[in-house]
Formats: structure tokens, C-alpha cells, sequence
């Protein structure tokens, strides 16, 4: 196996802006639901003709959609996804908006049929709901609680009070007070796997929400540690947790 000093300087100076994990072929795995969000998300897709993706990254999903609705809007916060996004979309008559999180969307109300989304930030259901015309559908693969939380915690110690964010039952709850009717609610939890240090460090400059103030120097002694492991044991595992969650807009 390559040198930790190798593997680190690889994964620091490789590009994680967008949605794409192709650096980590053959270095990390990660299972996915057994519900095949983006097969599910193209059927719907194709059956609208007004539809919004939050937060849609570098618009990779929607890259992989063989037909899209003739008003299709996306909308992103992190300004080299959005140049990704528009490259990738924009040849396509996608409508590519930057937004800034936390800040209502810069979009009528009752614009769309379909609101989807993969691993918002944080769902803003009154936003969601505005957005949605009557009986309209929001449909999402959300980040469930405690995700990835074994190598979270292997960096920033145990985070308990954390633990319960993001749980579904609490989202299906604050869905339905913003006007929404939950029709479809489902749970997984996926291994992930980790077979070098390299892929730890790319993660956690991908994912920056893991660690917030993850550097190489900083975390330095706690890379070496989990370096060790996963040349003693082969790999470091993990859990993601998923949700997805189908809502439609009550009539108003």
C-alpha cells in the first residue's frame, strides 16, 4: 500500500466541487437504498410539466434523465456547483437559479407540479410547499439521522445530542404542518466502506458539513490513527442512513 503522506497529498489537491464521487472508485463503497431514487425520480420526471430540484449539486442526477419536463428549475447554493450545474443543464433548457441558503426561492408560488430533491441541506416545507400548485408532489431521497456518524465521530468525539437530528418521523411531522400530506415514508441504512486514507480525506473535503473545520494538519494525529486501522483490518466501515419521503400539497 502507498504512503499516508502519498494518499493524503492525493485526495488534498483532487477537485470535489460537484455531485460526482468517481474519484473513489475502487478506494470506497457506499450500498444504496433499495429503492433506486433515480429510476423512481426519471418515472416522475416524465410525467409533469413543471418541476424544481433543490439543491441539486453540479446537476448530476438530473444529467442522467432522458427526458425532462419542458419548464425544469434547479436551484443551488455553492457557486462552483452552480457552474457545473449550469454546463451540464443549461444545454438542456434547464433554468439554473443560485440561491442563498437559508433565504426564501426566488420563484412564484404555486409554480410547479413536481419539488424534488437529493440530500437537501435542510427541507424549508413552508418553501416547498408555496412552491407546489395543489395537489402537486414533493418527492426526495433525504440524509437520515446518525449518518456516516462512526467516522464522524472518529474525528470530533461522540456527538450524542446530534443523534436524533434529521429523524424521518420528525420531518413527516413538520411536512404535514406546512400542507402536505405524507403518502410515502421509507427508511434504509447502507454500509459504506472505506479502503484507504485517501478516500477518508476526499470525503470529508466533499461532505464539509461532517467536520466543518477539517484540514489535513488539523486532524492530522486522527488520520494517522484511522490510517493504521485500515491498513491492520483492510478497510474502515461506516453507515449511511437514508430517507425517502413523498408528500403531496394539499389543496389550499
Amino acid at each position: 500500500m502507498r504512503t499516508f503522506d502519498d494518499l493524503v497529498d492525493e485526495a488534498a489537491a483532487a477537485d470535489v466541487s460537484g455531485w460526482d464521487f468517481g474519484w473513489l472508485n475502487g478506494r470506497a463503497t457506499e450500498d444504496r437504498p433499495p429503492w433506486g431514487y433515480s429510476r423512481l425520480l426519471t418515472s416522475r420526471l416524465a410525467n409533469v410539466v413543471s418541476a424544481l430540484d433543490i439543491d441539486t449539486g453540479g446537476g448530476e442526477i438530473l444529467a442522467e434523465v432522458p427526458r425532462l419536463p419542458p419548464t425544469m428549475v434547479v436551484t443551488e447554493g455553492w457557486p462552483p456547483n452552480v457552474e457545473r450545474a449550469r454546463r451540464l443543464l443549461s444545454p438542456r433548457g434547464v433554468k439554473v437559479v443560485p440561491v442563498e441558503q437559508g433565504r426564501p426561492l426566488p420563484l412564484p408560488d404555486a409554480a410547479f407540479e413536481l419539488v424534488s430533491s437529493r440530500h437537501p441541506v435542510g427541507p424549508d416545507w413552508h418553501e416547498i410547499a408555496r412552491l407546489l400548485i395543489d395537489d402537486g408532489m414533493y418527492f426526495a431521497q433525504h440524509v437520515g439521522p446518525a449518518s456516516a456518524f462512526e467516522l464522524i465521530e472518529w474525528f470530533l468525539g461522540p456527538l450524542p445530542q446530534n443523534r436524533s437530528g434529521r429523524d424521518p418521523e420528525f420531518e413527516a411531522a413538520a411536512a404535514r404542518s406546512a400542507g402536505l400530506r405524507v403518502v410515502d415514508l421509507r427508511t434504509a441504512r447502507c454500509r459504506m466502506e472505506f479502503f484507504d486514507i485517501g478516500a477518508v480525506v476526499y470525503i470529508l473535503r466533499k461532505c464539509v458539513w461532517w467536520v466543518p473545520d477539517f484540514s489535513v494538519d488539523r486532524y492530522r494525529e486522527a488520520l494517522e490513527r484511522l490510517d493504521a486501522h485500515i491498513r491492520e483490518h483492510g478497510s474502515y466501515r461506516a453507515h449511511s442512513t437514508r430517507t425517502l419521503i413523498e408528500a403531496r400539497r394539499e389543496p389550499r
